[in-house]
């Protein structure tokens, strides 16, 4: 009987919570009604869409006014940043080497329609630069975007000092919080931060839903035009399904965060030491700096990038090369290459990301199979 596949890639889309399930059910055949709609059937989904509402906004410390929901984490981050930026023509966007394209590719079309474009450069643990954020300030720009947690390595960034620094020069700040969900506290009562872009499949929910935090007095430019819904800044028949099961799942992982993240750091710390001492010059990206407890992003020299990953999936293992949205590039990862790690290294590149479901036995099971895996792969670089 062969094995049961491992799934080590919840960076790129963790499985369904059982929470998640069980609050999409009721509207797959009743509750069918349009939120939008004055009669009892449109009043039963706006009720179900403002207590998912609500119930976001607990787990973020924020009023439920101040949530946006949205079709995913990417527009999300395309609302906070590309709508900032229309909102103040021709003023500078800032944003972090090391951001997720849905924030670099909105920065681009920032810059397209005249909003100068100032990347942050990051150091060698992919830590953006103070330094750098506080020289971009000096040009007064629409709005700063670095995000909370990396998505292909696990960095976590500073955010708490760049949203005050940004806060002192009254300067908008923006934060991709896509992989700190339910992983570390992501609270805006804390940190003075005034957009934050969310994904409900990231943390167990179903994919299609994201949502953005904006602070009251925080102004946007809707990117999309038609109706009057999620108080028009995002127009279009509301996902009641989808927001109330994204509430279930957020509420789920931060109910279950302290516990889970010290199991499953505890599991990340394991794989790391094993394959260390298995595979020879193998390199543990961003060691050295507060990482999420759920990333391993691993460099192997000599190895061919493709086969490291068509061998793990061969033998039934699923890990990715870093973002999920830029799968089948050959390219360097962009996030390695702005840490500074050379293409002989930011090449051969594995990404193993760890979640709710992992166990102990599917770590091991990496670790007694990754060698060969590598020892095949460098036989074909």
């Amino acid at each position: 009987m062969s094995d049961a596949p491992v799934y080590l890639d919840h960076a790129a889309s963790a499985p369904l919570r059982p929470e998640a399930r069980e609050a999409i059910l009721p509207f797959l055949d009743g509750r069918f009604g349009n939120p939008s709609s004055i009669h009892r059937f449109g009043r039963e989904a706006r009720a179900a869409l403002e207590d998912a509402r609500a119930r976001l906004a607990r787990v973020i410390g924020a009023a439920p006014g101040e949530v946006v929901f949205t079709r995913a984490g990417t527009e999300a981050d395309n609302l906070a940043v590309l709508g900032r930026a229309r909102t103040l023509p021709g003023a500078p966007v800032a944003v972090s080497a090391i951001e997720h394209s849905a924030v670099l590719a909105s920065a681009r079309a920032a810059a397209n329609e005249g909003s100068p474009l100032v990347v942050l450069p990051v150091d060698g643990d992919g830590v953006v630069r103070l330094d750098a954020v506080d020289a971009a300030l000096q040009s007064r720009p629409a709005v700063v975007s670095v995000m909370w947690a990396n998505n292909e390595v696990g960095v976590l960034q500073p955010v708490g000092e760049v949203a005050a620094r940004c806060r002192a020069a009254g300067v908008a700040f923006h934060s991709d919080a896509v992989q700190a969900l339910g992983k570390v506290a992501v609270r805006v009562d804390d940190v003075p931060v005034d957009l934050l872009a969310f994904s409900a499949h990231k943390v167990g929910g179903p994919k299609g839903v994201g949502a953005l935090y904006v602070r009251r007095g925080t102004r946007l430019q809707p990117l999309l035009h038609g109706g009057g819904q999620e108080r028009g800044m995002r127009p279009g028949t509301e996902d009641v399904a989808g927001a109330a099961a994204f509430a279930a799942a957020a509420e789920a992982a931060e109910a279950e965060r302290g516990e889970a993240m010290a199991r499953i750091g505890a599991l990340r710390d394991r794989l790391e030491a094993g394959l260390r001492d298995a595979v020879s010059g193998l390199v543990v990206n961003a060691a050295n700096a507060p990482r999420l407890p759920t990333v391993c992003n691993l460099s192997v020299p000599g190895a061919d990038p493709e086969a490291l990953l068509m061998g793990l999936d061969l033998e039934g293992i699923a890990a990715s090369s870093g973002s999920a949205c830029s799968s089948g590039a050959v390219e360097p990862s962009h996030v390695l290459t702005a840490m500074g790690i050379v293409p002989e290294l930011a090449g051969p590149s594995v990404r193993f990301s760890l979640g709710w479901t992992t166990t102990e036995a599917e770590i091991e099971r990496v670790l007694r199979v990754f060698p060969r895996v590598v020892e095949r792969a460098r036989a074909a670089g």
